[in-house]
């Protein structure tokens, strides 16, 4: 299993309280950009939603000690066979902080070439559709609700408020993740 469930009894305001949530491993995602603000987009099955969701390159953090950029790049060139000359840290976010302590670190990939060769994917991944749309029509799709992927919807708010203030928002892709539960410090009660 890649999380389970966990329960801690914790001290709160001078009163001991339980609570059970899921212990993640935490994540990382891509949003690849090219010089004409066309992202690319996979479609794959995830089974909890019975559907084909269109999303962005992402991945667990699920190899002991992987550097989350490391990270980043391995799910970029295995699920759609890019590699990226510039990395930046396009946003930060906890999934459900009442319930999991999975945070996912989305990063911005530009100056795409593909990768020498292509990778193997199997299961969910075998069959990746993948599609490259203009960011402006993605802000759209997300604002009418048409899209519901939350590294996506994320990550295309971010990216278009970025590039509205000359990408000055960007962060350093080697830069600590210091609110990673497991990696860096969540700040206590």
């Amino acid at each position: 299993m890649v999380w389970g469930v966990r329960r801690d009894v914790f001290d709160y305001r001078g009163e001991d309280i339980t609570r059970e949530y899921m212990d993640h491993t935490g994540a990382v995602a891509v949003f690849a950009m090219d010089e004409n603000d066309q992202v690319l987009l996979i479609q794959q099955y995830r089974h909890p939603v019975r559907s084909r969701e269109w999303e962005i390159p992402a991945g667990l953090l699920d190899i002991e000690g992987e550097d989350p950029l490391v990270a980043a790049k391995r799910e970029l060139a295995e699920e759609v066979d890019l590699e990226a000359r510039d990395w930046d840290v396009l946003a930060e976010f906890a999934t459900s902080p009442g319930g999991s302590d999975e945070v996912i670190r989305i990063y911005l990939a530009r100056g795409l070439t593909a990768t020498s060769e292509p990778f193997e994917r199997e299961a969910e991944e075998a069959d990746i559709v993948t599609r490259w749309a203009p960011l402006d029509e993605l802000v759209t799709a997300v604002l009418e609700r048409r899209i519901q992927n939350p590294s996506l919807c994320i990550a295309v708010l971010a990216a278009s408020a970025a590039e509205q203030r000359n990408w000055d928002t960007l962060g350093d892709a080697n830069e600590p993740w210091t609110r990673h539960p497991k990696l860096g410090s969540f700040p206590a009660s």
